[in-house]
C-alpha cells in the first residue's frame, strides 16, 4: 500500500471519531440524570433501658373539651324568677292579731286606766275625751262613745271597766258591716278591682299584696298597671306579679290610663281569669282632674264589665289628712270599701272609726308591715282586743 492511500485512510479514522464525541456529547447534554432517591431517615435514639426500673405507663392524649356556652347565651327561661307561695288567709289573721296587739296597746291600757279610777269626776272624763282624741278617732264619734261610756258606768254602778270598754269600742267599729271583697263578677265575667289612692300611700304595693291575697285563695289574677304617669309604678307591680305567676297589663309611659284599663279587663275576660286589678294614678294637678281621670278610667272599664269593688288606700298614719283625701276620692269615683296601710307603729288606730264615718263604707284591709303577706282582711274583734292590749 502507498504513502498516500495510508494518509487518506487515517484522515477518514479521524473524521469519524470526531463526529462521534460530538454526538455523544449532545446527547449527553439533552439527558438529565434522575434525581437519587431520598434515602435520608430520622435518627431516633433510644436511651439505655434501666433493668430496674418500674414500667411506664403510656397516657391517651386528653380528648377534645367542647368550650362553655357562655352566661349570655342561657336561655331566659332558665333565669325566671321562682313562683312564690302566698300566705294563707288564716295565718295572716293571726300575725295580725299579734301585731296590732303590740302597736295600738297604749290606747286601751290609757283608757283602762282612766275608767278604773275610783272616781270618774269630769277631769277624767275630759282626759278620757283627749285620749280618744288623740287616737284620731274623730269628734263625732268620740262624744258619742264618751256619753255611752258615762251612762253605762254610772248606771251599772261596779261594772267591769275592760267589759264594757270593748263592748262600746265594737259598736264603734261596727262589726255589722260588710267587709268581704267583691272580686267575683257575674255572667262569665272576672271581678273588676279598681284600686285608687294618693301616691305614697302605699297604693301600688296594695294591688300587689291584693293579689297574693287571691292567688293564695287559688283565684287567677290579671293586673292593670294604669298608673302610666310613673314608670317606676308599672315596674313595681309587674314585679309584684311576677313572683307569684300573674300577668301584668302595662302601656307606654304617659299612655291614656283608661285605655291600659280596658285592656287589662278585655285580657281578663279572654283569658276567664277570676279577678282584674286595676291600678291607678295617685297624682294630678288638682282636684277636679283627679276626678275627671278617674271617673274616665271606670267608665271606660264598664263598656265591657261592671266594677266589682273600688277600694281607696289610705295611710293610717297621715290621720285627718287622710280623711280630706277620703273625701275626694269619694267623690271622683263611688268608693265600697277602705284600706288601711301602715297601721302597724302607731297609737292613733281611731282612724279606723273616722273614715268608716266619713265615708260610710267599712275598712276591709289593713296593713300591718312591710312584708309581702303584711296585709290581711280587717277584723273587728281582733281590732278591738287590740286596741285594749290583748
Amino acid at each position: 500500500m502507498d504513502v498516500l492511500a495510508l494518509v487518506i485512510l487515517a484522515i477518514a479514522v479521524l473524521g469519524v471519531a470526531l463526529v462521534g464525541s460530538v454526538l455523544g456529547l449532545v446527547v449527553s447534554r439533552r439527558r438529565k440524570p434522575a434525581p437519587l432517591p431520598d434515602t435520608h431517615t430520622d435518627v431516633l435514639v433510644v436511651p439505655p433501658v434501666d433493668p430496674d426500673a418500674p414500667p411506664v405507663e403510656l397516657s391517651a392524649p386528653p380528648a377534645t373539651l367542647e368550650p362553655e356556652a357562655p352566661a349570655e347565651s342561657l336561655a331566659p327561661e332558665s333565669l325566671a324568677p321562682e313562683v312564690e307561695r302566698p300566705e294563707s288567709t288564716a295565718s295572716r289573721l293571726v300575725r295580725l292579731r299579734q301585731r296590732l296587739a303590740g302597736s295600738q296597746g297604749g290606747l286601751g291600757r290609757g283608757l283602762l286606766a282612766l275608767l278604773s279610777r275610783d272616781r270618774l269626776d269630769e277631769d277624767t272624763w275630759e282626759d278620757i275625751e283627749d285620749t280618744l282624741l288623740t287616737a284620731d278617732i274623730g269628734v263625732a264619734p268620740t262624744q258619742e262613745l264618751v256619753d255611752r261610756l258615762r251612762a253605762r258606768m254610772r248606771a251599772e254602778g261596779g261594772a267591769d271597766a275592760r267589759a264594757v270598754l270593748r263592748e262600746e269600742l265594737l259598736t264603734l267599729v261596727d262589726p255589722t258591716m260588710d267587709r268581704s271583697l267583691r272580686i267575683s263578677g257575674e255572667d262569665g265575667n272576672p271581678g273588676i278591682v279598681l284600686v285608687v289612692g294618693v301616691n305614697g300611700a302605699g297604693k301600688t304595693t296594695t294591688v300587689g299584696k291584693i293579689a297574693r291575697i287571691l292567688v293564695a285563695e287559688d283565684r287567677s289574677v290579671v293586673l292593670g298597671a294604669a298608673d302610666t304617669f310613673r314608670a317606676a309604678a308599672v315596674e313595681q307591680l309587674s314585679t309584684w306579679g311576677e313572683r307569684v305567676g300573674v300577668d301584668t297589663i302595662k302601656g307606654e309611659e304617659g299612655a291614656d290610663p283608661a285605655s291600659v284599663a280596658f285592656r287589662a279587663v278585655e285580657e281578663g275576660r279572654r283569658t276567664g281569669v277570676d279577678t282584674v286589678i286595676v291600678d291607678t294614678a295617685g297624682r294630678l294637678q288638682n282636684k277636679q282632674g283627679l276626678m275627671d281621670e278617674l271617673g274616665k278610667v271606670k267608665r271606660v272599664i264598664e263598656k265591657q264589665a261592671p266594677v266589682t269593688e273600688v277600694l281607696l288606700v289610705l295611710d293610717a298614719t297621715t290621720g285627718q289628712n287622710g280623711l280630706i283625701q277620703a273625701r275626694v276620692f269619694s267623690e271622683a269615683v263611688a268608693v265600697t270599701g277602705i284600706v288601711l296601710t301602715k297601721l302597724d307603729g302607731s297609737a292613733k288606730g281611731g282612724i279606723v272609726v273616722a273614715v268608716q264615718r266619713e265615708l260610710g263604707v267599712p275598712v276591709k284591709l289593713v296593713g300591718l308591715g312591710e312584708g309581702a303577706d303584711d296585709l290581711a282582711p280587717f277584723d273587728s274583734g281582733a281590732f278591738v282586743d287590740a286596741l285594749l292590749g290583748g
